[in-house]
């Protein structure tokens, strides 16, 4: 009976078993409530009813970066990790309660899609840590703010929202994003200002960043981009030449996409525009003056005021540099003269030439050198059909391969010069709008048809005149030959060698020979030129004058036999 009057410690044991549950004591991890029962050197007490009370450091009960507001009385949720440990206390946790709680919390606003409130707390690789009212969340570096920061210390231990991303309690993970709320809200900040925007409007702006291709204005809560092409009417190579950030701009809105909610910036239609009016200002033919702003492959860019540049194309910039880079004739900066070719208003567009601005030295040329005159140059180039000879006023002059020596033919004349002699020549033509000038170089020698011959020809040759002549040359299209044993030389052509088809052969002839031709003309190096064909009719018509016409009964062999008794008699 004593015993059953008083229960042994073990019989007690087993009552508060019972009471709590069952044998293994039910409690352990659960999260159970309990009551603040003292707040002893930054530990609290806590009874959850057990045999003992159990401690908790004050910090579990504070949110990063705050105090804990703890006082006795207060009743909590605790996480009952042991029911006794080796001292005979509960071991408790305030952190484990609340990472349970919260994990219930979030998993219900995860699949709500609703936003949760946490702070950052922590750093780690390749992000942060961040509580949420118990839970650890992993905040990527890349989903912290919609660009890049560099500092973050001014986002720690502040409560704000965030979006969760993913999360997997059995592993214990949770990834959510700062950045989708930051984009949300400021997607319906920006829907709700460009409501109040329109296209001409002109409005104030703080200049946020610049790229290399504009900038981008800070309109009050929503961005617009300022194009490098509408800063100014003048050329701008980088933004930063008239602005930098932080300046207050005033721009007038060009466009405005609702639906991808890009607004478009300009500056410089605030300006008056310097192109109109523009073909009255710069009237083709007139001499302006200008700076080189840009050079291309394909010419030169000069600035005749801001905002208006002209094209100088390649072809327009010398007169006699052929084939050469613009920036070989002139440097960016530069100032240079130029002419209006054409003006293009509508197109924006003005046509300028360097070289017309200048001296046309074949004008120049022609002045100093007439035809006829003698001048010296240094060989140039020498080709397959003559002698390329540098002038004075950076001309070149051309001496054809028929013009550069008496007796020889054209190839073997090529062969008795070199690039880079200098040699004499005389002007035998000036064509300025071709620019080209013809020399001879022959015609200085002796013999030659000098400067001071007649239209009609050097030498004393005549057109019409019959002269003795030798074969210098067969070619295939006629012969070349000189007139006496130390004249001029000329040409026959292949049809000049006769009436008949027979006669024209130019085989029939060999170097050395000798024969009677006419000149029938001179070419414009006033060179010869032969006919045996105009010799034969014209002693044709000669012999019918003097002997009859063949109205009286004699034959044309006749009257021919009788002028060659005649002229052989002589």
């Amino acid at each position: 009976m004593a015993s059953t009057a008083f229960p042994s410690r073990d019989d007690f044991a087993a009552l508060l078993n019972e009471s709590f549950g069952g044998a293994d004591g039910g409690f352990e991890g659960r999260v159970v409530k309990g009551t603040v029962t003292g707040v002893e050197n930054d530990m609290v007490l806590i009874d959850v009813g057990l045999k003992s009370e159990g401690r908790v450091a004050m910090r579990e009960f504070a949110m990063p970066g705050q105090k804990a507001d703890i006082k006795v009385g207060d009743e909590v949720e605790v996480y009952v990790d042991r029911v006794e440990n080796a001292h005979g206390e509960a071991v408790l946790s305030r952190d484990r309660a609340r990472r349970e709680a919260a994990w219930d919390k979030l998993e219900a606003e995860f699949q709500e899609n609703t936003r949760v409130e946490g702070v950052i707390f922590g750093r780690v690789k390749g992000g942060f840590t961040v509580d949420l009212d118990g839970a650890v969340a992993f905040l990527p570096g890349s989903q912290v703010d919609i660009r890049p920061v560099r500092d973050v210390t001014p986002l720690m231990d502040i409560p704000q929202p965030f979006q969760i991303l993913k999360m997997d309690r059995r592993r214990g993970n949770i990834v959510v994003s700062r950045r989708a709320i930051l984009e949300e809200t400021r997607a319906e900040q920006r829907t709700g200002l460009i409501q109040n925007l329109a296209e001409g409007q002109i409005i104030e702006g703080v200049v946020k960043n610049i790229t290399d291709y504009g900038a981008f204005v800070d309109l009050g809560g929503i961005d617009g981009l300022l194009h490098v092409t509408d800063l100014s009417y003048k050329r701008i190579n980088h933004p930063n030449e008239m602005i930098n950030i932080g300046d207050v701009l005033k721009v007038q809105i060009i466009r405005i996409n609702r639906d991808t909610q890009r607004i478009s910036l300009g500056m410089k239609q605030l300006e008056s525009d310097p192109w109109e009016g523009a073909e009255a200002k710069y009237p083709v033919g007139a001499k302006l003056s200008g700076r080189v702003t840009n050079i291309t492959e394909y010419g030169a860019f000069v600035e005749l005021e801001p905002g208006i540049e002209g094209l100088v194309h390649v072809s327009e910039m010398s007169w006699t540099k052929k084939n050469v880079h613009p920036g070989k004739i002139v440097s960016t900066s530069q100032e240079v003269d130029v002419l209006v070719l054409e003006v293009d208003g509508d197109k924006r567009r003005i046509s300028l030439g360097l070289k017309q601005a200048q001296n046309n030295p074949w004008d120049s040329f022609a002045e100093r050198h007439p035809i006829g005159s003698v001048v010296e140059g240094e060989v140039k180039n020498a080709t397959e059909f003559g002698l390329f000879i540098g002038l004075e006023g950076d001309v070149d002059g051309m001496v054809h391969m028929s013009d550069i020596a008496w007796g020889i033919s054209g190839e073997d004349a090529l062969n008795l010069h070199r690039k880079g002699e200098v040699v004499k020549a005389i002007v035998l033509d000036i064509d300025i709008e071709k620019e080209r000038i013809s020399l001879g170089m022959k015609q200085l020698e002796k013999g030659a048809p000098g400067a001071g011959v007649s239209a009609a020809g050097g030498s004393g040759l005549n057109k019409n005149q019959t002269v003795t002549v030798t074969v210098l040359e067969v070619r295939d299209g006629g012969l070349e030959v000189q007139a006496g044993d130390d004249g001029v030389t000329g040409f026959i052509k292949r049809g000049d060698l006769g009436r008949d088809r027979d006669e024209q052969r130019t085989e029939r002839f060999q170097p050395g020979q000798k024969f009677d031709a006419m000149v029938i003309g001179f070419d414009r190096s006033k060179k010869p030129n032969f006919s045996v064909k105009a010799l034969q009719i014209a002693e044709e018509k000669q012999a019918v004058a003097q002997y009859g016409s063949s109205d009286s009964g004699a034959s044309l062999g006749d009257i021919l036999g009788e002028a060659l008794k005649a002229k052989n008699e002589a």
